[in-house]
């Protein structure tokens, strides 16, 4: 996956550490990390040094618009284990970039990747209960709710007593 994935209307593309500046800016954002942290912005410093090395890592990509080249946000189809078997979907998008479809679009992309070129056999994908635009961004592609769980968590977050969701995805009910 160190290769540019472009869908009509974005272009994933490998992270790099100029992306640094970008991901702060999106960390920062109390609306995007609400569902995340409870909306409490990273320092640049951990962001640095914690995030960006995860998002270098294995099956991240930077989201920019093709008609721009604007920096949106990310997606990520990461590996659970050592193999492309079972991989979880995730993505971070500016605010600037919610409710336009991008999501979709990214996940999907992504997701077909996973299955036509990867190996990849299971897509999951994890959110709280309340997080009801990315719940539907999950059935929008293809994934169904598995079931809901209740982990303990370092930050109580608005919603967290209602637990989490797993979503899934295998390549038998893509291909159909």
């Amino acid at each position: 996956m160190n290769h540019v994935l472009d869908t009509p209307r974005l272009r994933l593309r490998p992270f790099t550490e100029q992306d640094l500046d970008e991901v702060v800016a999106l960390d920062d954002d109390p609306d995007v990390m609400r569902y995340i942290n409870g909306g409490r912005p990273a320092s640049r410093d951990e962001i640095r040094t914690v995030s960006l090395p995860r998002l270098l890592g294995r099956g991240f990509r930077a989201a920019e618009s093709r008609a721009t080249g604007e920096w949106l946000g990310w997606f990520c189809l990461a590996p659970l284990s050592d193999g492309w078997d079972t991989v979880e979907l995730g993505y971070r998008l500016h605010r600037r970039a919610w409710g336009r479809g991008y999501v979709t679009e990214g996940a999907r992309a992504l997701i077909a990747e996973g299955f036509t070129t990867l190996g990849v056999r299971r897509v999951t994908a994890q959110t709280m209960t309340v997080n009801t635009a990315s719940r539907r961004v999950l059935v929008k592609c293809g994934l169904t709710f598995v079931r809901t769980f209740f982990e303990e968590w370092p930050e109580v977050i608005e919603g967290s007593e209602e637990g989490d969701v797993e979503y899934a995805l295998t390549r038998e009910q893509w291909a159909h």
